[in-house]
C-alpha cells in the first residue's frame, strides 16, 4: 500500500503507536488505581475488625452488620513464636477463591495474634470485569485510533494530490496557475512555488515561441534579397563592375546572416553552460577583469568607463560563464548607446538581497512599457540582432538571480542595467 520512504506510512505509524501507547497507559494506571483503592478498602475493613476484637468488643463495633458481612469472614486466634509489631497483610487462592488475610497481634505477652480471613472473591471478579471491560475499551480504542489514523493521512495528503492531479492536467499550452487561497495554510508556499515556476515556464515557452517566429523571419529577410539581387542580375548581361557589386551584396547579406546564426548558436552554448559544475570565484575580481577588456574598447570610441567596486571582494558558488555572458552584454548595449565623449559606469555595492552589479550609460533610454528580454527586440536606432538581452535573462534565471532595465531617474538620458545576485551561496571577503 506504501512504499518504504512513503511519508502517510511513516506518519500513518507513528500516530497509531503514539495513540495505542497513550490508551495502554491510561487504561493501565486507571486499572491500577482502581484495584488498589478497593484492596486498600478491604485492609481498613480488616483492620477495624482486628482492632475491635482486640479491644474485647463486638468484630464490627457499634455498627449493625449486613449479612454479607458475616459471609466468608473467619477469626481465629494464633500463637507464633516471635512478635509481630505490625499488620501483617497476604492474600492466597484456594479452589478458585480468593481470601484476604491480616494477622494482627492480640496478646504479645502470650504471643498471641488474631488471623482474620475475608473472602474477597467477588471483589477479585469484580476487578476482573473491570479488567476486561477495560482491554475491550482498549481494542476498540486502537480500532478507532487505526481508522482516525487512515482518515487523517489522507485528510493531509489531499492537498498533495489535489496539485498532483491539476499539474498532470497541464501542459506547455495550458497552464493556470494554482488558487493558493484554497490550499491549506501549510501548502500555500509550495502553491506559490509551484506558480512561480509556472510562470517561469509559460516566459519560457513564450520566447521559445517568440524566438523560433523570428529566428524564421530575420532569416528569410536576407535570404529573400539575395535572391532579389541574384534575379535582377541576371536579367540581362552586367559589366563585370555590377556583377562584383551584386556578389559584395551578397556577402554582406551572408555575414549578416552569419551573425544571427551565431546568436541562435550562442542560446545552445549557455544551455551547455547551465549544465556546467558551479565553482567557488570573487565576483569583485571578475568585474574588475571585465572592465579592464572593455576599457580599451571605450578608450578607442572616445568614450569613458568608470569604475566603482564595493565591497572588495565577494565570494559566491555560480557559473562564471553565465555572469560573463550577463556582464558583457550589458557593457556592449551601454557603449554601442552612449554616444562619443560620454561616460558608462560599472558598479557593484551591497543590497539587502545580496550583491547588486550595475552598468550605466548616457544613451537614448529605453521605452519601459516593451519586452526588452524577447528575441530580437531591438531598441535605438543602433544595428543589431536583438538576442542580447535574451540570452542575458536566461542566464540570470540560471544563476537564480534578479536583472532589471531601467531609465536613470538622476536628469540624464540613459539606462541603468542591473543584476542583483543571492547571496544564499556567497559571502564577503574579509578587508586587509
Amino acid at each position: 500500500m506504501f512504499s518504504q520512504r512513503s511519508i502517510r506510512q511513516s506518519f500513518l505509524i507513528q500516530l497509531i503507536i503514539a495513540s495505542s501507547s497513550l490508551i495502554l497507559i491510561f487504561s493501565s494506571i486507571l486499572y491500577f488505581y482502581i484495584e488498589k483503592s478497593i484492596i486498600d478498602e478491604k485492609h481498613i475493613e480488616l483492620s477495624e475488625y482486628a482492632k475491635n476484637a482486640a479491644s474485647d468488643e463486638s468484630i464490627y463495633g457499634s455498627d449493625i452488620p449486613t449479612p454479607e458481612e458475616y459471609l466468608g469472614l473467619t477469626i481465629e486466634i494464633m500463637y507464633l513464636n516471635t512478635e509481630h509489631l505490625t499488620l501483617d497483610f497476604y492474600e492466597t487462592t484456594k479452589n478458585n477463591k480468593s481470601f484476604l488475610t491480616l494477622i494482627h497481634p492480640f496478646n504479645l505477652q502470650e504471643l498471641s495474634f488474631l488471623k482474620i480471613t475475608k473472602d474477597i472473591t467477588p471483589t477479585r471478579a469484580l476487578l476482573n470485569k473491570i479488567l476486561n471491560y477495560l482491554l475491550v475499551i482498549n481494542v476498540a480504542g486502537f480500532l478507532l485510533v487505526i481508522i482516525y489514523a487512515i482518515g487523517l493521512s489522507k485528510m493531509l495528503v489531499s492537498p498533495v494530490k489535489t496539485l498532483s492531479n491539476k499539474l498532470s492536467n497541464m501542459n506547455e499550452h495550458l497552464m493556470r496557475p494554482i488558487i493558493v487561497e484554497e490550499l491549506p495554510e501549510e501548502f500555500e508556499p509550495l502553491g506559490a512555488t509551484i506558480n512561480h515556476l509556472i510562470a517561469r515556464i509559460q516566459n519560457f515557452v513564450k520566447y521559445q515561441k517568440e524566438l523560433f517566429i523570428g529566428t524564421a523571419h530575420e532569416l528569410k529577410t536576407p535570404l529573400a534579397v539575395i535572391k532579389l539581387k541574384n534575379q535582377v542580375t541576371l536579367i540581362k548581361r552586367r559589366t563585370p563592375e555590377e556583377y562584383i557589386e551584386a556578389l559584395n551584396v551578397t556577402n554582406k547579406t551572408v555575414d549578416e546572416m552569419n551573425i544571427i546564426v551565431s546568436n541562435i548558436l550562442n542560446i545552445g552554448r549557455q544551455e551547455g553552460m547551465q549544465l556546467k559544475k558551479p565553482q567557488e570565484v570573487d565576483i569583485i575580481a571578475v568585474l574588475k577583469q571585465k572592465a579592464d577588456d572593455f576599457n580599451l574598447l571605450a578608450e578607442n570610441e572616445g568614450k569613458t568607463l568608470e569604475m566603482s567596486f564595493e565591497p572588495n571582494g565577494f565570494m559566491a558558488i555560480l557559473q562564471v560563464e553565465l555572469l560573463n555572458q550577463i556582464v558583457q552584454n550589458f557593457l556592449q548595449n551601454a557603449l554601442k548607446f552612449t554616444p562619443k565623449n560620454k561616460r558608462v559606469t560599472l558598479k557593484s555595492s551591497l543590497n539587502s538581497y545580496g550583491l547588486l552589479i550595475e552598468v550605466i550609460d548616457e544613451g537614448c533610454g529605453i521605452d519601459e512599457s516593451s519586452d526588452l528580454y524577447a528575441p530580437f527586440k531591438r531598441e535605438g536606432n543602433k544595428p543589431g540582432v536583438g538576442l542580447g538581452l535574451f540570452l542575458a535573462k536566461s542566464a540570470a534565471d540560471a544563476l537564480g538571480a534578479k536583472i532589471d532595465i531601467k531609465n536613470r531617474e538622476d536628469g540624464i538620458n540613459g539606462t541603468v542595467a542591473s543584476l542583483n545576485l543571492n547571496s544564499k551561496l556567497s559571502c564577503i571577503l574579509p578587508t586587509n
